[in-house]
């Protein structure tokens, strides 16, 4: 290890505790040695996604978060409701690091050749606790930035680029030719519709608001249904009618919606159906709910024939799935337009200390479009 690298460092940790109360707090840990095939990261910027707020707050109520500790070593803690800790079981007692993706600065390499390479370049990495101001990773977890590209532009390498890119690879491998995408004025969904745009897909964006409608529209997004309006659900059966998506990805996970795409689809494909059949139409209609911006329970009629499906998507099964090989194409996709098709942007930044903030968590736990945070975990 070089000699000017400290030997400890600070690392966002989450504790769900037997007592029913989950505690935040920054742990003091030995920077770690690499290992043959593996560079150590001087983390400079990490991304709030969503999966990350699931791993860092668990099932806390954090309407009784209180804030504790000192200035330098903030503790933050709160109660679990007893219906949330059943699902915190697999966890109890187990200080766990957070943080999915990041990016920073190779400062030590392994011997071997690959690790090496990558010695004073900055670079994207995944692999888990990345709230970190160091973190070792396997050569392979990493993708190497061009050289203009600073850290806070690859913080998002990985999640959002590969889950939109994987939508689309997704929709191809089971025959679909068009998409519906949900909560689509997200940093994630604005990527998508430039995806879907470069690539000639037809792209049905589902919002909540008129002017979220309006970013989506200013990007070049032909089909954008808004369901505040009181013509929602006419309006989306008129989308899919035009494109002929039957394979949709939602985000919210809870209520209705995944269920209205599905009836909404049906009626769709119904409108040029030439003989009645009692079972609905025999075109398979598909759902994915990979996200769950709504909590409550995922509801539905089931107005849309036999021919359907509903289930969950991930994106990292969703790489193991298709293969390393598969699995770099798109990751170099993403190397090559980092800053057209997979810019993110940010409401703000914060410290590791900021982090922790009851005023800080109030914004960001909103999870609402345009207010996902970038940490910044060696800032002071």
């Amino acid at each position: 290890m070089p000699l000017d690298l400290p030997r400890t460092a600070l690392q966002l940790r989450s504790l769900v505790k037997s007592s029913g109360e989950l505690e935040l707090s920054l742990a003091e840990m030995p920077v770690p040695a690499v290992a043959d095939h593996e560079v150590l990261v001087r983390i400079e910027a990490a991304p709030l996604n969503p999966s990350d707020l699931g791993l860092l707050f668990g099932t806390a109520d954090l309407e009784t978060a209180v804030a504790g500790g000192t200035a330098e070593r903030p503790l933050l803690t709160a109660r679990i409701p007893e219906a949330g800790m059943r699902a915190m079981a697999a966890r109890l007692d187990e200080p766990m690091p957070v943080g999915n993706e990041g990016a920073g600065v190779v400062v030590a390499a392994g011997s071997a050749p690959a690790a090496q390479a990558l010695l004073g370049k900055t670079v994207a990495v995944l692999g888990g606790a990345m709230y970190a101001q160091y973190r070792a990773v396997p050569v392979d977890q990493s993708l190497l930035l061009a050289d203009d590209a600073t850290a806070a532009d690859g913080a998002s390498s990985f999640v959002n680029p590969l889950t939109a890119l994987g939508m689309v690879e997704t929709m191809k491998r089971e025959g679909h030719t068009a998409l519906v995408h949900t909560a689509a004025a997200s940093n994630l969904g604005q990527m998508l519709q430039r995806i879907c745009l470069a690539d000639g897909v037809a792209l049905v964006n589902i919002v909540r608001k008129p002017e979220q409608a309006a970013l989506l529209k200013a990007m070049g997004a032909t089909h954008v249904c808004d369901a505040s309006a009181p013509s929602f659900l006419a309006d989306l059966t008129d989308a899919l009618a035009a494109t002929g998506a039957t394979l949709a990805f939602d985000a919210t996970g809870g209520g209705p919606l995944a269920g209205q795409i599905l009836s909404c689809m049906e009626a769709a494909i119904s409108r040029t159906a030439k003989v009645y059949n009692r079972y609905g139409s025999s075109t398979h209609k598909q759902v994915y709910l990979y996200g769950g911006l709504d909590t409550r329970p995922t509801t539905f009629n089931r107005s849309f024939g036999m021919a359907w499906g509903m289930g969950g998507w991930l994106l990292f099964p969703f790489l193991q799935k298709i293969g390393p090989a598969a699995a770099q194409v798109l990751k170099q996709r993403v190397a090559a337009e980092l800053k057209t098709t997979f810019a993110s942007r940010y409401a703000g930044e914060l410290s590791l200390t900021e982090v922790l903030s009851p005023a800080a968590i109030a914004r960001y736990n909103q999870r609402a479009t345009g207010e996902k945070f970038l940490i910044k975990p060696n800032a002071r």
